[in-house]
């Protein structure tokens, strides 16, 4: 019974995210002439410049990127994630979003921010309605020199160039903001307000500043043994992963029992296992 709760759970994020892109699209951007990045804004740009239908483009160029990244996919994933690039070409085709507002800040904001509320609840229900992640994979894999990220990148650079020649610069500029609301949004919905940091304590009184932690934030702490670069003196040096609303609550604890404690974050792509989010038990 739970995996049919889990898999209907997905279904209905996925089909949520299908209508909340088909928004974006429809319901902001595509009277304005405005783009989103990636595999969406050249089928966007290429819909514009060429009058196909944009709901035959999105399906004609990403499905290519889904059938080469099978393999790094899995068949579950690239057959749910072609389904949903066909159910977004077919909610396009068929549904008749109605134009929201003609203001062209309101335009790249909110159609950005539906375009990522999708692109995110599609994800989360363990589907993609872009293939640029998948494209850049593929990419990247070829080349020692290019990460995901630098792709994406380049790509989006040579889109946004792009849209500025064929749509002028003003449509370009709030294409680039556009892009921007959209990843943020995604951003938000995949890691939420629980996107994991990790922190590194070096002080002298690490054991204390270790049992405020435990006991206090109900948070797990590894120690690492390390040694002072200009003393030469040994030190137990601390790495915990929080959530971001509680950095300044294990900086605070820190700071009150060592002022001079040395004290690093950085955020972390993603955490699982471990007590990262039950209390510990004592």
């Amino acid at each position: 019974m739970k995996p049919f709760f889990r898999e209907a759970i997905n279904l209905l994020l996925v089909t949520a995210g299908i209508l909340s892109a088909g928004f974006g699209l429809k319901g902001f951007l595509l009277s304005s002439r405005f783009i989103d990045g990636g595999v969406t804004g050249i089928s966007m740009l290429l819909s514009d410049v060429s009058g196909l239908p944009l709901s035959a483009l999105i399906l004609v160029i990403n499905l290519p990127f889904i059938a080469l990244g099978y393999r790094q996919l899995g068949g579950k994933f690239a057959l749910k994630s072609a389904l949903a690039i066909a159910g977004l070409s077919g909610c396009l085709a068929v549904v008749n979003f109605p134009d929201v507002t003609p203001d062209k800040l309101l335009t790249a904001v909110f159609g950005g921010f539906f375009i990522g509320a999708g692109i995110g609840m599609a994800m989360r229900g363990g589907a993609v309605l872009d293939g640029t992640e998948i494209a850049a994979l593929l990419i990247s894999k070829g080349s020692h020199l290019l990460k995901v990220g630098d792709v994406i990148l380049i790509l989006n650079i040579f889109i946004f160039c792009a849209a500025a020649f064929f749509l002028g610069v003003e449509s370009a500029l709030y294409s680039i903001l556009t892009y921007l609301a959209a990843s943020r949004t995604v951003d938000f919905l995949i890691h939420g307000i629980e996107e994991y940091t990790a922190i590194i304590i070096v002080s002298e009184k690490s054991d204390e500043i270790r049992e405020s932690i435990v006991r206090v934030l109900n948070r797990g702490v590894t120690i690492y043994k390390g040694r002072g670069g200009m003393t030469g003196a040994d030190l137990n040096i601390l790495y915990c992963v929080v959530t971001r609303l509680e950095i300044g609550r294990v900086k605070s604890v820190a700071g009150e029992i060592d002022e001079s404690a040395f004290v690093v974050v950085h955020p972390l792509a993603d955490a699982s296992g471990g007590i990262i989010k039950k209390p510990i038990l004592h």
